[in-house]
C-alpha cells in the first residue's frame, strides 16, 4: 500500500515544511519590525508578510483534502505533480506579497487553478469508484474504448 502513497506522503511534507517557512518569516519580520504577539498590525512590510501566511495557512488544509483525494482516487503520479506545482505557486505567492502587494496576483491566480484542477481530477476519481464500485460501469474503460 505504501508504494501507492508515498509521492503524496512526499508532497504533504514538503507542503509542512514550507508553512513551516512561512511560520518563520513572520517571526522574523515581528522581531525586524519590533511586533510583539497578538499584535497583527504595523508596517506594511510586516503586513504583507502576515497576510501572505495567514492566507497560505488557511488554504492548506484544502490543498491537502484535494492532494489526497486525487491521489487516492485518480492517479498518485498526477497529484503529486499538481501538488508540486501547488506550492511552488503559494512559495511565488509569498515572496511577491512580501515584495508588495501586486506581486502577488499572477501566483495566487496560478495556484487557485491547480486547486481547480486537484478538484476536478479529485471528482472524476471518485465518480469513477462510485460507478464501479455500486453500479458496475467503469467510466475510464468506457472513455478509452
Amino acid at each position: 500500500m505504501l508504494d501507492q502513497i508515498h509521492w503524496l506522503a512526499a508532497v504533504t511534507v514538503l507542503g509542512v515544511l514550507e508553512q513551516a517557512y512561512f511560520f518563520l518569516q513572520v517571526i522574523y519580520a515581528r522581531r525586524l519590525f519590533g511586533i510583539s504577539p497578538p499584535k497583527i498590525s504595523g508596517p506594511p512590510e510586516f503586513e504583507r508578510i502576515f497576510r501572505a501566511q495567514v492566507n497560505s495557512s488557511e488554504y492548506f488544509p484544502i490543498f491537502l483534502a484535494l492532494l489526497w483525494q486525487a491521489g487516492l482516487f485518480f492517479h498518485q503520479g498526477l497529484a503529486a505533480a499538481l501538488g508540486l506545482l501547488y506550492l511552488y505557486a503559494r512559495y511565488c505567492y509569498f515572496v511577491g506579497y512580501k515584495a508588495s502587494s501586486s506581486e502577488r496576483l499572477a501566483p495566487i491566480y496560478f495556484s487557485a487553478g491547480v486547486l481547480w484542477i486537484l478538484i476536478a481530477v479529485s471528482a472524476v476519481g471518485i465518480l469513477h469508484f462510485f460507478l464501479s464500485h455500486y453500479v458496475g460501469l467503469n467510466i475510464l474503460q468506457l472513455l478509452t474504448a
